[in-house]
C-alpha cells in the first residue's frame, strides 16, 4: 500500500455544515458550553469564557506561514475587523472575539488558502511543531521542514481515528536548541548531524510531566511515518481511556512501568507496522531549492535582525508582547511581505514570529514597521497562554499579569538581561510552558482569611535545551498583585550583582529562594 496520498483541504467543508448548526443551537442556548466545548474542538473553533463569541485556531503546519496563508489571514482580519490575534505556543495564529457568522466564513474560505481549522482541538492530532528557522538557520543540523510538513499531511488521515489520545503533538528540531521541545513531546524528531533523526515518545507538560523516552536513533527521515503509525497503534493499545485525565501518551510510562518497558512496547508496534506490508516510506521529499539572492543591500544593525545561512539573506523577529500583534501592525507586516518575493513568516513556540528570505533592504522595511509593536528586551519576550478572560478552563488572566509585570520592569527601567524570558500558564495545562522555563507561573489560588486571593505558583531553573532539559523547582504561591513587585526587586537585585540574570542564577541558586521568600504567601 502506497503512502496516502495529501488530503484536498476541499474535502473538508462538506464537515463544517454540523459545526454551523451546532455553533447556532449554542449561542441560541440550546447546548450547554461542556458539550459545544466537546464538539466544536474538532473544527478548531471554541465558545471564549463567557459565551458570547468564539475563537478560532487557523493550523500552520510547522508554524510555516507561506504568503497565500499570509494574505488570507490578514484579509480576514481586516474583513471581520478581528480585534485579538494571538501567535500560539503551538504555531498557530488564533483569531479571537468572533461572532458566529465570521467564524462561519473564515473556516470555509480558509481551505481555499490551504489552511485547515480541523483538528485544532479536541483529541485530535494538533499542529505539527518545528523549529521556527528550519531551512534557513546558521548552524542547523539539516533543514527538517519538508520532513515536518509530510508529518502534518500525514497526521490529517487520523483526525477521524478511532481511540485518539486527548491531545497528540507532534515536533522536529534541526537544533539542540529544542526550540519546539521536541525531545518532550507526544512524538518528537530530534535532527542530528549525520543527516538522520533520533525519536522521542511518550512526553508532555502538565500534569504529571514526563521527558520524552528515546525509543529510535538515527532512523532516516523517509521513514518517518512507521513511526507515525506506531505511536498511534501504542495508545490505542495502552493508552488510558476511561480517564480523559490520564488520556495522554506521558501516562504510559508509569502504566507500563517505566520508560525502558514504554519504549519496549512502542518498539514492537513499530516491529507490526514495518511486517504488515504498508508502504509508508516518503519519496520525493527534499528541501526547497533557494529561490531567492542577497541583493548586496546592508541590513541594519540589529539583535532582531538575524543573518541566514543564505548569503546576503535575512530574518527579522518580531515579537508581540504576549503573542498579541496588534491587528493593524499584523495586516501591515502581511502586505509587505507578501510584496517582497520569496519572503514568509515562521512562527516560533515562543510567540515569536520571524519574518524571513530578506533582503538588507526589506529587512530594514520590516523592522521600522514593527518597531513599536515588538518586545524591547529579553524580559519582554515572556511567554503568555491566552489566559482565563479568554479561555473557559483557565484559571488566572496570564495576560493580564504578563502586561502589568511588563508596565513595572519598564518603570523601574531595568537593564536588558537583568530578567530572563518568564513562561506565565493560567492553568495546570502548561501552554505557557511554564515547567522547563527558566522561571515560570502558574495559575493557582490562595486562601487567605478564609477568601481565596488570584495567585500563582512560582517555578525557577527550568531548561528546554536538547541533553540539558529539566523541570523548574517549584517554591510556592505568590499572589498575583505582588509579583510584578517582585520582579522588579528580582531584577534590580540581579542588575546590582553586574551579571545577567542567567549567570547571577547559575552562579548561587540560593540568591534567588532569599529574594523570592519573602513574597510566597
Amino acid at each position: 500500500m502506497a503512502v496516502p496520498q495529501k488530503i484536498d483541504p476541499q474535502s473538508w467543508k462538506e464537515d463544517l455544515a454540523a459545526f454551523r448548526q451546532k455553533t447556532e443551537e449554542f449561542y441560541a442556548g440550546n447546548m450547554d458550553k461542556m458539550a459545544y466545548k466537546g464538539f466544536s474542538g474538532l473544527y478548531g473553533s471554541y465558545a471564549q469564557r463567557g459565551g458570547k463569541a468564539n475563537m478560532l485556531r487557523l493550523r500552520m503546519t510547522a508554524g510555516r506561514v507561506t504568503p497565500e496563508k499570509l494574505a488570507f489571514t490578514a484579509d480576514a482580519v481586516r474583513r471581520h475587523q478581528v480585534s485579538r490575534l494571538h501567535f500560539t505556543t503551538c504555531q498557530t495564529i488564533q483569531l479571537h472575539d468572533l461572532q458566529p457568522d465570521a467564524v462561519f466564513d473564515i473556516m470555509e474560505k480558509a481551505l481555499d488558502a490551504g489552511i485547515v481549522t480541523l483538528g485544532g482541538g479536541g483529541d485530535y492530532p494538533r499542529n505539527v511543531m518545528c523549529s521556527p528557522l528550519a531551512g534557513v538557520e546558521e548552524g542547523e543540523y539539516f533543514d527538517v521542514l519538508p520532513w515536518a510538513e509530510a508529518a502534518g499531511d500525514y497526521l490529517m488521515h487520523f483526525i477521524k481515528a478511532e481511540k485518539m489520545p486527548r491531545k497528540l503533538k507532534v515536533g522536529f528540531s534541526s537544533t539542540a536548541a529544542n526550540i519546539p521541545h521536541a525531545t518532550y513531546r507526544d512524538l518528537g524528531f530530534v535532527a542530528r548531524a549525520d543527516g538522520k533523526f533520533d525519536v522521542y515518545s511518550a512526553g508532555g507538560l502538565g500534569n504529571n510531566p514526563r521527558f520524552g523516552v528515546k525509543v529510535a536513533q538515527g532512523i532516516d527521515p523517509e521513514k518517518i511515518l512507521y513511526y507515525i503509525k506506531a505511536m498511534w497503534l501504542t495508545f490505542r493499545a495502552y493508552g488510558n481511556y476511561d480517564n480523559r485525565a490520564r488520556a495522554r501518551t506521558r501516562y504510559m510510562q508509569d502504566a507500563l512501568g517505566g520508560p525502558e518497558a514504554y519504549a519496549a512496547a512502542y518498539n514492537a508496534k513499530l516491529e507490526e507496522v514495518f511486517a504488515s506490508g504498508e508502504d509508508l516510506t516518503l519519496t520525493g521529499i527534499a528541501p526547497a531549492p533557494p529561490t531567492k539572492a542577497g541583493d548586496g543591500s546592508a541590513a541594519p544593525e540589529s539583535p532582531r535582525v538575524i543573518p541566514q545561512k543564505q548569503p546576503g539573506l535575512y530574518a527579522v523577529a518580531w515579537h508581540p508582547v504576549g503573542g498579541q500583534p496588534a491587528p493593524q501592525v499584523f495586516c501591515q507586516v502581511a502586505d509587505a511581505v507578501c510584496a517582497m518575493n520569496g519572503a514568509e513568516m515562521r512562527l516560533a513556540p515562543d510567540e515569536t514570529a520571524y519574518l524571513i528570505n530578506l533582503t538588507g533592504a526589506e529587512a530594514a522595511r520590516l523592522l521600522e514597521l514593527t518597531s513599536g509593536d515588538t518586545a524591547a528586551s529579553l524580559f519582554e519576550t515572556s511567554v503568555s497562554c491566552i489566559g482565563a478572560s479568554i479561555c473557559q478552563v483557565g484559571v488566572r488572566d496570564s495576560q493580564a499579569l504578563l502586561a502589568a509585570c511588563v508596565a513595572a520592569v519598564r518603570e523601574a527601567n531595568l537593564p536588558d538581561g537583568a530578567l530572563p524570558q518568564i513562561h506565565i500558564s493560567g492553568c495546570p495545562s502548561s501552554c505557557g510552558t511554564h515547567q522547563t522555563g527558566m522561571l515560570g507561573f502558574r495559575g493557582a489560588a490562595k486562601v487567605i482569611d478564609r477568601k481565596p486571593q488570584s495567585a500563582f505558583t512560582l517555578y525557577v531553573g527550568g531548561c528546554d535545551r536538547q541533553g540539558s532539559e529539566r523541570m523548574g523547582r517549584e517554591l510556592g504561591v505568590v499572589l498575583e498583585k505582588d509579583i510584578p513587585a517582585f520582579l522588579v526587586e528580582l531584577g534590580r537585585t540581579v542588575a546590582a550583582s553586574g551579571s545577567s540574570f542567567a549567570e547571577w542564577y547559575a552562579k548561587d541558586a540560593s540568591a534567588f529562594d532569599r529574594v523570592a521568600v519573602k513574597y510566597l504567601a
